[in-house]
């Protein structure tokens, strides 16, 4: 399977669909593609891991980082989509307990952001 990036704003949040395996000849790209968002001010960022069937750790590492640099600038990450396996991934080694996953994109934007009271 490529791999491959798309980006699309929905409403305040960017959203980049991941497709492929996203290990260590993919990640980096998906690591400077972050870094471009942030950089042009992008601070609500959706990583949509529907297309992707696979996850190493460095590409959990990614995540990570991608994590730490939205934070710093006072921004939110969130994940959608991902599949059973790449989800049990994410059990196994907690990274669920620190980035949000939704099981969809539209319920990653359509969640409050933190500190936000839900729409009631």
């Amino acid at each position: 399977m490529l791999f491959s990036l798309q980006v699309f704003d929905r409403g305040a949040w960017s959203v980049v669909a991941v497709t492929g395996e996203l290990e260590l000849g993919t990640a980096p790209r998906l690591r400077q593609q972050v870094v471009s968002l942030v950089g042009d001010g992008h601070r609500h960022i959706v990583i949509d891991l529907s297309g992707v069937e696979f996850v190493d750790s460095l590409g959990l590492g990614v995540l990570v980082s991608a994590l730490k640099r939205i934070r710093a600038h006072e921004g939110e990450l969130r994940v959608a989509g991902p599949v059973p396996r790449v989800r049990a991934l994410f059990a196994l080694t907690r990274l669920e307990e620190i980035i949000d996953v939704y099981e969809s994109v539209d319920d990653a934007v359509g969640a409050p952001s933190a500190g936000e009271p839900p729409d009631g």
